[in-house]
């Protein structure tokens, strides 16, 4: 072979060994990851930095409402990493689906000196050798479907980014709404614990003065351990939600300490629009909601792969063109080829794809069915709580307004210490069955909001998910 087609085959490959990657270890750390998490903070500065750029305000927080908390989740929360990573991945098997197939490099080699006489040329060398360079041309469009799946499964993948995001806001909206009503719940019984001390420390007086009877004293007595202990198990339910609503968020327990936090968000939210269950927004949730929007991709990848199924019955065709020096004398090749559909036409995996098909059409018509379902049900909770909630407000103003009487009959000295404080306990019961019923009205608006993914809670506030990790590279992915 002459010497300067073999330089050019060796500087060629060369070339080619060298646009390759190179592999670059990345080892995790338990205990450096587990570290980094512990030491995340709301008053982190690369944070702030991110939730003024969401929220267009430059001033520190001084109060956390849901907005920014929520926005903290978006930042720290690792569902969100884990969702990012699989987009990523998506996206790069685009790359590796737009590809073309790589041609192959075949060298042989014969090595000999006996051969007739006169075959070989003078001078020549007496072996055979010769590059055959493969290639591989896709046919029927093959490339271009296994492209569109894989673009559509990138779509599908940037949509469950934005449905984690939805996730992570209401498992932050939802533990808010626990320890407000931790804190609210707390709050009343509390006051409904000391009105019952001091109703009994009332009748043990008059049982001392013999003008009460010890039945009563005991009902009492017990009532008053059946509130503390509900104080107590009150107070468990707030360290409980605290717990809650930083993991939701993505920081440690301790990350909460010294933190304001502002429920005006659920002290007033907005009233959802009338007509839930049959108006725009549900028509909305049905057809853009992410999850909607993801499962339509799926089903178009589907539709991808069925295709490419299709095309696969068709075979490829392969050129192999290449140059052999044959004891002195020069042959050039093409070698086409292909592969014979004699045995079978595809048909498995066209049969493969088309019942994924239909397995993700099912999906797509259970995952509707399933919206239609949690939005009725919403619609209904939340009905039926705001008819409690209703209730509770008169009979918590019949037992103020009773409450008033009292208190001007005990001022006038018409009535006695103890018949007062049974008003006054009168007057805290309704106002504890109301705040339990107010309770489960946001409970139930939290549901719609979450079937609707329709910001109901702060609905002026901005909701914008980043596709990419916020973080610094620094930290390692959660």
């Amino acid at each position: 072979m002459r010497p300067a087609r073999v330089a050019i085959l060796a500087g060629l490959v060369t070339a080619l060994l060298a646009g390759c990657a190179s592999f670059h270890p990345a080892p995790l750390s338990a205990a450096q990851i587990a570290g980094a998490i512990d030491a995340r903070s709301l008053d982190d500065a690369r944070l702030a930095t991110f939730i003024a750029a969401e929220l267009g305000k430059s001033e520190p927080a001084s109060r956390w409402d849901l907005a920014r908390l929520t926005l903290a989740a978006l930042y720290y929360h690792p569902d969100l990493d884990i969702a990012r990573a699989r987009l990523a991945a998506a996206r790069a098997a685009v790359v590796t689906a737009g590809q073309r197939p790589n041609p192959t490099l075949d060298l042989t080699a014969a090595f000999g000196t006996s051969a007739a006489a006169g075959a070989i040329p003078m001078g020549a060398a007496p072996l055979t050798i010769g590059p055959v360079v493969t290639f591989v041309i896709e046919t029927f469009g093959k490339r271009e479907y296994r492209t569109a799946e894989a673009r559509q499964l990138a779509e599908a993948a940037r949509q469950d980014v934005a449905t984690a995001a939805w996730q992570v806001r209401g498992h932050v909206r939802g533990a808010l709404i626990d320890l407000w009503m931790a804190r609210g719940r707390l709050s009343l019984l509390r006051r409904r614990l000391a009105l019952e001390d001091e109703l009994v420390d009332l009748l043990e007086r008059r049982q001392a003065a013999g003008a009460t009877s010890a039945l009563d004293v005991t009902r009492e007595r017990v009532l008053r351990a059946q509130f503390a202990l509900a104080v107590r198990n009150a107070e468990q339910a707030r360290v409980d939600a605290r717990a809650r609503l930083a993991t939701s968020i993505g920081i440690p327990l301790a990350a909460l300490d010294g933190v304001t936090l502002s429920f005006d968000a659920l002290d007033r939210p907005a009233a959802p629009p009338a007509g839930i269950a049959a108006g725009a927004l549900r028509r909305r949730a049905l057809t853009g909601r992410s999850d909607v929007a993801a499962a339509l991709a799926a089903y178009a990848a589907a539709q991808s792969a069925l295709q490419l199924a299709i095309a696969g019955q068709y075979p490829n065709l392969t050129l192999g063109p290449g140059y052999q020096y044959d004891f002195g004398l020069d042959k050039y090749m093409l070698g086409p080829s292909l592969v014979l559909p004699i045995f079978n036409h595809n048909e498995g995996p066209i049969a493969e794809a088309m019942a994924r098909r239909r397995q993700m059409a099912a999906r797509f018509t259970a995952l509707e069915a399933a919206i239609i379902g949690a939005i009725d049900r919403a619609a209904a909770d939340y009905r039926a709580a705001s008819a409690v909630v209703a209730t509770a407000d008169a009979l918590t103003a019949d037992a103020r307004r009773r409450e008033r009487q009292m208190r001007r009959s005990f001022a006038a000295g018409e009535i006695d210490r103890p018949s007062f404080v049974a008003a006054e306990i009168e007057e805290a019961a309704a106002a504890l069955s109301r705040f339990d019923a107010v309770a489960k009205q946001r409970r139930a608006l939290g549901r719609i909001e979450d079937a609707l993914r329709q910001p109901l809670f702060e609905p002026a506030a901005p909701f914008l998910v980043p596709e990419t990790s916020p973080r610094p590279p620094a930290e390692p992915p959660a």
